[in-house]
């Protein structure tokens, strides 16, 4: 019952700063998980970020903690993903996905969006 379009992408020097962002259509968003995932070149979808239904739980990958920042509008139906100190190897396109728990399985979120692509130069 919910669907979600990334956006926000670009792409921006080593060192900047962007944020991504995911609204959904559906009559009981609060009541989802969503989870941030993405997909680089040559590798498999890597686990980047999630947060419950309310945002009183965030939980992250270990290569994003202290620089990625995942939060909720529920009033707006969003959830951001803010992206500080940006490094070449974040480059990839960022899907955000549903789910009913707090999770780093990709396999048990659904309703994923179209991705953005992020792009880091050097």
């Amino acid at each position: 019952q919910v669907q979600l379009v990334e956006s926000g992408g670009g792409l921006v020097q080593a060192g900047d700063s962007l944020r991504l962002s995911c609204a959904a259509s559906g009559r009981t968003f609060s009541s989802y998980v969503v989870g941030w995932f993405r997909l680089a070149p040559e590798k498999e979808r890597k686990f980047v970020a999630a947060i419950s239904g309310s945002g009183g739980y965030s939980y992250y990958a270990d290569s994003v903690k202290g620089r990625f920042t995942i939060s909720r509008d529920n009033a707006k139906n969003t959830v951001y993903l803010q992206m500080n100190s940006l490094k070449p190897e974040d480059t990839a396109v960022y899907y955000c996905a549903a789910g009913e728990i707090v999770t780093a399985t990709a396999n048990l979120y659904n309703g994923w969006g179209q991705g953005t692509q992020v792009t880091v130069s050097s």
